[in-house]
């Protein structure tokens, strides 16, 4: 009895205990990634490297993990397939997507960009015209007031943000041709190297083991694996959920009426890609759109959103992510907040499945550290509050240990 009343007293200490690791292991992880990005000496040469690879590799990388599962399910069927039959295949299904998509949806879209900068200076008058009226009311006379006292301020800030604009064009010009030319790079060398991905990767994991020790063969084969699960699975997961959301609000624009829906719905779906924030970043255009359109459109459109939001929030996510990454929102939140702080886009894009990477390692590290450590009961020893974040997962483990 009395054991029992000692270990529900300690029980609410190991939460703390819990919540306390996680939150260290995260603020030493954006402390790590903060000092790396002001030691520019050193890894200034590293950025430019990756900035030249990182689009070919981040492109072949993510077609590997959306391909290699069907290339090693019919190398592993009865039929024996070889896999490079298999990657042949895939690859000349992949070119006959793309020239489909070329020849039906580049058109749609090129028509409904034509038809918005058509359409522009209709919603620029409108714009106008609101404004106008919102301006000479007589309930923002104060604000008048106020913006006068300021006038001289404000014609002398924009002279110099205009000056500043037309001093940049030039360098802008010469980034945009920089821009181009990477993505065009990337666009040519990326199909190689997912050639020689999807054929030789899977011997890389037991390639690299046996350049370690026999006795750390098997724990760095455990953690290559669970990486590979964690980035695979949010991959596959986050392409699959983003593709049904541009679906979801393509049909939608297109049920009310909405112009220029199937743009809309793409860029939707890209920018779901981004945990959490990615909707509702999807929604502005489209908000603007209707707002210029009628006050009943905007209704629509913010009717649309809130029913793709249930869908994708209680049948969607969970079916296709479920709890797979099982990282708290919270930290997401946190994570997205601070890399697309420090890196920027790419950050944002791909600071959650790095930061779930850096966990496995962390998490494993961790756990060899408890089982050598002597100030832990043995109890605790085998128990890695780390590997898991989801307060769900947690709560259930301790009803279980009632």
């Amino acid at each position: 009895m009395q054991k029992q009343t000692i270990t529900r007293r300690q029980r609410p200490v190991s939460r703390l205990r819990q919540l306390a690791l996680r939150l260290v292991i995260v603020v030493l992880v954006l402390l790590i990634l903060w000092l790396l990005n002001k030691v520019n000496w050193v890894f200034s040469p590293l950025q430019q490297f990756f900035s030249i690879i990182g689009g070919p590799v981040v492109l072949a990388g993510v077609f590997y993990y959306l391909m290699n599962p069907l290339v090693d399910r019919l190398e592993k069927s009865k039929f024996h397939v070889h896999r490079t039959w298999t990657i042949i295949g895939l690859f000349a299904v992949i070119l006959a997507l793309v020239v489909l998509g070329v020849v039906l949806v580049v058109p749609l879209i090129q028509d409904q960009l034509t038809g918005l900068i058509k359409d522009w200076p209709h919603y620029w008058d409108s714009l106008i015209n609101s404004t106008t009226a919102f301006w000479q009311d007589s309930d923002m006379k104060w604000l008048r007031d106020i913006l006068n006292q300021y006038d001289t301020q404000l014609q002398k800030g924009l002279s110099g943000l205009l000056k500043n604009t037309a001093s940049n064009t030039v360098g802008g010009l010469g980034s945009i041709v920089g821009s181009v030319t990477t993505v065009i790079v990337a666009l040519v060398t990326f199909p190689f190297l997912l050639w020689y991905m999807l054929r030789d990767g899977h011997q890389f994991p037991e390639y690299v083991s046996r350049l370690l020790p026999q006795r750390l063969q098997k724990s760095f084969l455990t953690v290559l694996k669970e990486i590979n699960d964690q980035v695979s699975n949010y991959i596959r997961g986050q392409l699959t959920v983003a593709f049904f959301v541009a679906l979801m609000f393509y049909l939608g624009y297109l049920l009310i009426g909405l112009k220029f829906a199937l743009t809309l719905g793409i860029v939707a779906g890209i920018l779901n890609l981004i945990p959490y924030l990615g909707s509702f970043l999807a929604m502005v255009p489209a908000v603007v759109v209707g707002a210029f359109v009628s006050p009943w459109m905007l209704i629509q459109v913010l009717i649309v959103f809130a029913v793709e939001q249930t869908i994708e929030g209680r049948l969607i996510s969970p079916l296709v992510l479920g709890s797979s990454l099982k990282i708290h929102p919270v930290t997401i939140i946190i994570v997205l907040l601070a890399a697309g702080k420090i890196f920027g886009v790419m950050g944002v894009i791909f600071g959650v499945p790095g930061y779930a990477v850096l966990k496995v390692i962390v998490s494993h590290l961790y756990q060899y550290w408890r089982e050598n450590a002597q100030w832990f009961d043995k109890a605790d020893r085998h128990h890695n509050v780390l590997a898991d974040e989801n307060s769900d997962n947690v709560n259930r483990k301790q009803d279980v240990d009632k």
